[in-house]
């Protein structure tokens, strides 16, 4: 890990409409980290992840990626700069094929790398590979899930912001997107990864963030966070 700063975000204030969500959010990843953005049903997680990628514009506050300030920039102009985002609802295009999906999302990266192509997908995402001429829309839940993330990577980005990909999944199915971010992990990926099941995310991040009620009130590694019985009860127990 190189300690390259891939995201750093500053005292992001976010409103939908007068409503205010996030007050003063600030978070940095490091490159070759796996962020944990863990918190409550509606604690604000999605609403940071949707600020970094530009589609939750903060009205106050600092967005750099891999230092450039890109707050108020439009989600293109930031996917550009390396930062891809994996969407809570998946997202597919669901009348199109598989292989369309991942060629939809195809560019090389904001240094030209093109580590990610078709050959490399199919090798992560053996379940797919089956599947490149199905329609997304007839796939499992879990297996677009899967498309999804691996249309992101298909943009070779710098960094990865992956939001509740565990939600409404089978267990078994949880288990496999879990080994894929570990593989993910293990191959020196940049992830921030919003999360309510912290148990989930205990065998894949390397470090911790919580929020609570729009504000950061907890940074450490995941393995400090387990052993705190006193942060977890008052933060992320339901």
């Amino acid at each position: 890990m190189s300690g390259r700063i891939i995201v750093d975000a500053q005292d992001l204030d976010v409103f939908y409409g007068t409503s205010q969500i996030l007050f003063g959010v600030s978070i940095t990843v490091t490159e070759g980290q796996t962020m944990a953005l863990l918190g409550r049903n509606g604690a604000g997680k999605s609403t940071t992840l949707k600020a970094l990628a530009g589609i939750a514009p903060p009205a106050r506050g600092v967005v750099r990626i891999l230092g450039k300030a890109l707050q108020g920039r439009k989600p293109h102009a930031i996917a550009r700069a390396g930062i891809g985002f994996v969407p809570e609802d998946r997202q597919v295009f669901p009348e199109h094929t598989v292989e369309d999906n991942l060629l939809i999302g195809a560019k090389k990266g904001p240094q030209r790398q093109d580590y990610w192509n078709l050959h490399r997908i199919y090798e992560m995402f053996p379940r797919l590979a089956p599947r490149k001429e199905r329609m997304a829309g007839n796939l499992s839940g879990g297996e677009q899930q899967m498309l999804t993330i691996a249309r992101t990577l298909m943009g070779n980005p710098t960094g990865l912001l992956l939001d509740e990909p565990s939600e409404g999944l089978a267990p078994v199915i949880v288990e496999r997107i879990g080994e894929l971010l570990r593989k993910l992990r293990d191959m020196g990926v940049t992830v921030l990864l919003a999360e309510q099941n912290m148990h989930f995310c205990l065998g894949i991040a390397s470090h911790a963030t919580l929020i609570d009620k729009g504000q950061i009130v907890y940074g450490d590694t995941i393995e400090a966070l387990r052993n705190d019985e006193a942060v977890k009860s008052r933060y992320l127990a339901l």
